[in-house]
């Protein structure tokens, strides 16, 4: 019993396991509706669901409730009515007649908080495009920030490209100026002015501003209430009449701004856009497709039950958010139903109405299928004022913002006279300058503010010129930052706007830039170039080497090695021409040996005649007589003639002509291709070079040293060259060759390469480039760009100098002229040494003669006194002989020389006097054998004559 028991029980318990098997799972899904008339609807249309979705996996339950009062009655309605019984999803409505506190916004917050995904039916604010405030929220409705796209559509189907953009100030005004900027950008163009305005803002003056644009298709982005307060003041100032176009969103055309809508106005309206019914129907249809893939997946987990208490999320949420933006529902009622990644959709349809006031209704004239305007040929469309014509969509301003740059010669800047006047100029050919007023930062004065300045050269001339030729007037003042325009990123995204005049060229607060702007792609995909007034190309600006004479300069044309064997060559010559004539048996040496000897060619008179010879100075003496060193003396006189030529032809070139460092070659220069911290180059920052250096693959090597020192402007690049910061700047050939004409410490190098030309800027909607071209083209035929390329750019004062014959100065002599000094110098030197020998020699002579005279006196009266006495035994005294008795005892052969000796007890003058004998020409000799007694008055005797023979 107790067994079939258990076994009774098993079996229902299978069983129900089994019935809840094959049961679908119930899913809640919940609703906010406007009215309660659509909570059928809503009940119908999940009805209808679960037809075709879920089957045995899931089954649909509708519960819903409508707006409450206020927005703390509606979230506690979502809590409790809705979240408390665990719904998958909610749909939100919103109320035909919405106020702040009506809005799908507590739904979105509550349901939110726990990833419960909100389906919005009719909501269409931007604000919850945002997702992170608006965590879980999609919709079947575009917001109103996309209607930028169908005016994005028009303009490029009736081609208008000058569009003014008038957006209110707030979140929905500025979400539309983003989108339509976007797709503006995408198109290369730009909006001519975008104004924006608060319910503070005086909208007459508001709208002057725009008249003044030559733009004039108007796009306006405001509320209903806004929208009838700019038509007023639009049609006060005629804005509303032929030739305006005003394209407005679904907002801008209805209730009391329709009441006050110009005639021929365009609008949009999104088809089913306030159908809640249908929108409902669609919402349904894409949860239950969602949810049929949702539970395809595993673990699904159980959505929250009530708020009280509750603070966990709903870990399935975020991924059936994720299966509910990803789903497509091609057959809705509404259309096509896709979502984007900001949960908007996609695809949505609009009908293009045309105001007409004479039938005092809106006519469509075209839908927008969700990717192309399409236009109805059968509806005519009323443009403002009566007219059937589509305008033009701008008018020809004769009144052109030229903004331009300081570049030398093609733009000059001077400061004006006291009196706001430009000081009157003339060209080295006397003609006037041409001056305009510009305004524009002046550098010299702290923080450069704007003034007004005078603006002189080959672009303002050529301004002047097409001003006269197509009747407009201008405004010229100077680009803000300096720069000539480069793409930038902007807050380090990804982003990128022009700087320089490029930037203020299509931000509109330029019509022109007649500056020298290179014509590049970059450039040329932003803005329309007109045809080229100059061609030109890059070069590069060194500084010119001036050679240093140095008091050396002379000794150049030969190098120190050959120097130094000419010199000892002159002096072996020397020395064998004085070996051959010495030895040779046919010199001069000795003539015979009776005779006394010629002058013989002595090793002084050798070097003085080959010195002589080399220098061909001249020989007065000593030239040698045999025929072997005559012979060397030849070869000796055809060596000097070589050197002496070669040294002359040589000299010139040393001195006169220049011989600086080897200059930069090229774009392909070792020194650029491989570059090193001893050698540095650079160019402007943000110009077309850097664009082009940037550009390049094969000079990415060249761009990184570049890109380390780059200058802020040519001016200061050019500076730094001159100043030796900078070795080389490479820059546009037009500037740097006029340049280097002026300033003669400087030189272009290398040829040209990537050829270009300037060309005058204009937007790519401009209506005066094609004119421009013309004018340009015209100026070139008949002559007047070569004019102005001879005034300001051929302008060369430098190289009619440098052409001139060369010369020699003082600096390239100086060396010559040193060298004399240096010979003055030392002639008075060895004068003063032969002056001081003179007297030395001539004072030694003096001693002698002193000499001779004591003894010859005392020689005498010993012979005296010997007379008179008693013949003694032979005293043998030998006197000192003559100068001619001892040259011809040397030439018989006695060379035997006698010293006269002094007695020691002969008076100390008399000693002094005797021991410096002989004398270079004569010898005395006094042998002490021969001498006798002296008495004391003896010995006193030659003291008393040599007092008295001393001269006074």
């Amino acid at each position: 019993m107790e067994l079939r028991g258990v076994l009774l029980l098993t079996v229902l318990q299978l069983c129900s396991v089994a019935r809840g098997g094959c049961e679908p799972r119930v899913v809640n899904i919940g609703a906010v509706l406007s009215q309660k008339r659509y909570e059928q609807v809503f009940k119908e249309a999940v009805t209808q669901a679960n037809n075709l979705y879920g089957k045995d996996k899931f089954k649909m339950n509708a519960i819903s409730v409508t707006h409450k009062p206020n927005a703390i009655q509606m979230a506690l309605s979502v809590c409790e009515d809705l979240i408390s019984n665990q719904v998958y999803a909610i749909l939100v409505s919103h109320p035909p007649q919405s106020n702040d506190h009506l809005t799908p916004t507590p739904v979105s917050y509550t349901a939110g908080f726990y990833r419960i995904p909100v389906v919005g039916l009719t909501t269409r604010m931007s604000i919850y495009s945002d997702k992170s405030i608006h965590l879980s929220f999609l919709r079947t409705v575009p917001p109103y920030s996309h209607q930028a796209h169908v005016w994005f559509d028009l303009m490029r189907e009736f081609r208008w490209n000058h569009i003014i953009l008038i957006v209110s100030d707030d979140h929905e005004g500025r979400a539309a100026q983003k989108r339509l900027e976007t797709l503006l950008e995408e198109r290369e163009t730009k909006a001519e002015k975008v104004l924006l305005f608060s319910p503070d803002t005086n909208l007459t003056s508001l709208l002057l501003e725009a008249k003044d644009l030559e733009a004039r298709v108007i796009i306006l982005s405001a509320s209903e209430d806004e929208a009838a307060a700019v038509y007023r003041a639009a049609r006060q100032l005629n804005m509303t009449g032929s030739g305006y176009v005003w394209l407005v969103g679904e907002r801008e055309m209805t209730g009391k701004a329709l009441s006050e809508a110009p005639d021929g106005l365009l609008g949009l309206q999104l088809i089913n856009g306030k159908n809640e019914s249908a929108h409902i129907a669609d919402a349904v249809g894409v949860v239950a497709q969602s949810l049929q893939e949702l539970f395809e997946k595993e673990n699904i987990t159980e959505p929250p039950r009530g708020c009280v208490g509750n603070t966990n999320i709903w870990r399935t949420g975020p991924l059936f958010k994720r299966v509910l933006m990803s789903s497509k529902y091609p057959d809705g009622l509404t259309g096509r139903i896709e979502f984007n990644d900001d949960g908007d959709r996609r695809f949505a349809t609009y009908s293009i109405l045309n105001y007409q006031q004479k039938p005092g209704r809106l006519i469509q004239v075209g839908v927008f299928n969700g990717s192309q305007v399409v236009m109805n040929p059968q509806r005519k469309i009323i443009w403002p004022g009566g007219e059937t014509e589509k305008p033009v969509g701008y008018q020809m301003s004769t009144r052109l913002k030229i903004v331009t740059i300081h570049q030398e010669p093609f733009v000059y800047v001077k400061p004006t006279k006291t009196d706001g006047t430009c000081k009157e100029e003339y060209t080295v050919n006397g003609v006037l300058i041409k001056k305009v007023i510009c305004t524009g930062p002046n550098g010299t004065i702290p923080g450069q503010p704007t003034v007004p300045q005078c603006c002189y050269g080959f672009c303002i001339d050529l301004l002047i010129k097409l001003a006269m030729s197509m009747n407009f007037t201008y405004e010229v003042h100077l680009v803000a930052d300096g720069k000539f325009g480069t793409q930038e990123r902007v807050n380090n995204s990804n982003k990128k706007e022009w700087n320089g005049m490029m930037g203020e060229l299509l931000g509109g607060l330029a019509d022109m830039i007649v500056a020298p702007l290179t014509i590049n792609n970059e450039r040329a995909q932003y803005i329309e170039f007109s045809k080229p007034f100059k061609y030109q190309g890059l070069t590069i600006l060194v500084k010119k080497e001036i050679p240093r004479s140095t008091l050396d300069s002379f000794m150049q044309p030969f190098q120190s090695t050959l120097w130094l064997l000419v010199g000892l060559s002159v002096h072996v010559v020397a020395v064998m021409l004085y070996l051959l004539d010495r030895f040779s048996p046919f010199g001069r040496f000795k003539v015979n040996s009776e005779e006394e000897e010629e002058d013989a060619l002595t090793l002084s008179s050798a070097m003085w005649f080959s010195w002589g010879v080399l220098l061909n100075s001249g020989i007065g003496e000593g030239a040698p007589r045999s025929f072997s060193a005559r012979i060397l003396g030849m070869v000796w006189a055809g060596f000097a003639m070589i050197i002496v030529a070669s040294y002359t032809a040589n000299l010139a070139a040393f001195l006169v002509l220049d011989r600086p460092e080897e200059r930069i070659t090229g774009i392909n220069d070792p020194r650029l291709r491989n570059p090193s911290d001893k050698f540095i180059y650079a160019t402007v920052k943000q110009s077309s070079v850097d664009i082009y250096f940037r550009r390049q693959v094969e000079l990415s090597t060249m761009y990184r040293h570049m890109e380390k020192h780059n200058y802020e402007s040519a001016a200061e690049a050019i500076q730094a060259v001159r100043d030796n910061k900078l070795h080389a700047f490479i820059w546009d050939s037009a500037v740097l060759e006029f340049e280097a004409s002026q300033k003669c410490d400087l030189v272009t190098t290398g040829e040209l390469f990537f050829r270009s030309g300037f060309g005058i800027g204009m937007r790519k909607d401009s209506p005066w480039k094609q004119n421009v071209s013309l004018a340009i083209l015209s100026s070139h035929e008949n002559g007047f760009m070569e004019d102005l390329d001879k005034t300001w750019v051929r302008y060369q004062e430098c190289d009619s100098r440098s052409n001139a014959p060369a010369t020699l100065t003082f600096e390239n002599m100086a060396g010559v002229f040193m060298l004399v000094a240096g010979g003055i110098v030392a002639g008075i030197f060895l004068i003063f040494i032969e002056i001081a020998y003179k007297r030395h020699k001539d004072a030694r002579r003096k001693q002698m003669q002193l000499a001779f005279a004591a003894v010859n006196v005392w020689r005498k009266n010993l012979q005296d006194r010997k007379s008179r006495a008693e013949p003694e035994s032979k005293t043998s005294f030998r006197s000192i002989t003559s100068t001619s008795d001892l040259k011809r005892r040397r030439a018989s052969g006695d060379a035997t020389h006698h010293h006269l000796l002094a007695d020691s007890s002969w008076p100390p003058v008399c000693q002094s006097a005797i021991f410096i004998w002989p004398p270079p020409s004569a010898h005395v000799s006094l042998r002490q054998t021969d001498r006798r007694e002296e008495t004391d008055e003896d010995r006193q005797c030659p003291v008393r004559c040599v007092q008295s023979a001393v001269p006074d």
